[in-house]
Parts: C-alpha cells; structure tokens; sequence
C-alpha cells in the first residue's frame, strides 16, 4: 500500500464520524450546554459556601518538579471542547442515557467529596499580576474544590469513552494515541497552570477511569 492509500485508509473514520455529529445534533448540543451549566451552578456554590474547615493540600516532588506554565491555559480550557465530543458522537440511545448517568454519577461523587471535605491548594508563588489572562481564572473558579480534581476526572472519563468510540469508527493507532495525548495534556495543564497539584490529579484520574469502567462494563453487560 502506498503512502498515500495509506493516508485515505487511516482517514476513513472520519466519514463515520460526520454522520455521527449530524445525528441528533441539536438535542446532544443542548442537553450538553444544559449538563454543564447545572454542573456549574452546583460546583461555584460549593466552592463559595464551604460549610466545614478548608484543607489546605500538600505539595510534592512532582508539584516542584513542573514549573508554572502559562502557555499551557489553552490545553486547561480545552477539556470543555473534549468532553463535548463523546456525547456529539453517540447514535444510540442507550449509551447516551448511559453516558448522562455517568456524568451524573461522576459528579454527585466529586460534588460530595467537595461538600464534606472542602480542599484548596497552596498560594502559587506566582505574580498574578504580570499573566492578566489568567485573571477571569483567578477571579472565578479559585484554587479551591481542589481534590479530587473534577477537570482531570473528567478529562480521564472522556479519553477512555472517546478511545472506545474511536476504535469503533476505525480510527489508526496515531488516533487513538492522540486521544491520550490531549487527555494527558489536561491533565499538565492542571498542575502546570496551579490549578491543582498533583494529589488532586492523581485522585480525579482513579475517579474518572473507576466511573467510566463501570458505565462501560454495564453497557457490555446490557447489550
């Protein structure tokens, strides 16, 4: 096979993946625009309103091991852009109401932890002042809520649902290898932005990948 016959062959899932976006497209826009908004509502609550005593977690070799990287906000932000894909790829019912149980599940338990146990991370030695992109961040969403890390849980649920979608389609090993790759640059960014350090990257990714085995052992189960 020529190089490129071999380019055409590693492609060909994209034409599955288009007929699968344009399936139901307005109801899983809408259903995810209205999942996260819910979502949201509850987390700045929580986040604003700690009933009990705030943890302060520690920092370890790996926190001091990665220094502070502003460049890595776009890969922070991106989670939002990838979690929207497994739902926009779904053609059947069942995996999508699975899916939404699955996101609830995911965050009733994160939600909890949050509730129960309030956790912040250290002040980051880091002059706010000179990054004033990153002042919207600082502002809003404060390094609190902190373990587990519900942006690496869901990063996480996401690459191993969006592994088993792309597998389906025919996706090539690079594919699939870049599935994790955006996975694992979310999970840097976290730390690299001080957003999280990495106790709460370590918890998020065990309660992401325990949640998504679950719904997709029960869906095989189902079947």
């Amino acid at each position: 096979m020529d190089s490129h016959s071999q380019h055409r062959a590693q492609a060909g899932w994209l034409r599955p993946a288009g007929a699968r976006l344009y399936k139901w497209w307005p109801a899983k826009m809408i259903g995810t625009m209205v999942g996260m908004t819910v979502f949201f509502t509850a987390y700045f609550w929580i986040l604003r309103h700690p009933i009990y005593p705030v943890t302060l977690l520690p920092l370890t070799a790996v926190d001091r091991l990665i220094g502070f990287r502003p460049e890595a906000l776009p890969l922070y932000l991106s989670l939002w852009l990838y979690v929207s894909l497994v739902p926009a790829l779904l053609i059947n019912r069942r995996e999508l109401v699975s899916l939404g149980l699955a996101w609830v599940e995911l965050s009733v338990v994160g939600l909890g932890i949050f509730f129960f146990w309030p956790t912040a991370v250290p002040p980051a030695d880091v002059n706010w002042s000179q990054y004033p992109t990153f002042a919207f961040l600082q502002s809003v969403d404060a390094a609190g809520n902190a373990c587990p890390s519900l942006h690496v849980a869901f990063a996480v649920f996401t690459a191993v649902w969006f592994g088993r979608l792309l597998r389906e389609m025919g996706a090539g090993r690079t594919v699939r290898a870049a599935n994790w790759l955006w996975c694992a640059g979310i999970l840097y960014s976290t730390v690299a932005i001080r957003q999280h350090v990495a106790l709460d990257v370590l918890a998020g990714a065990a309660l992401g990948a325990v949640v998504a085995a679950a719904h997709l052992r029960w869906l095989r189960g189902s079947g």
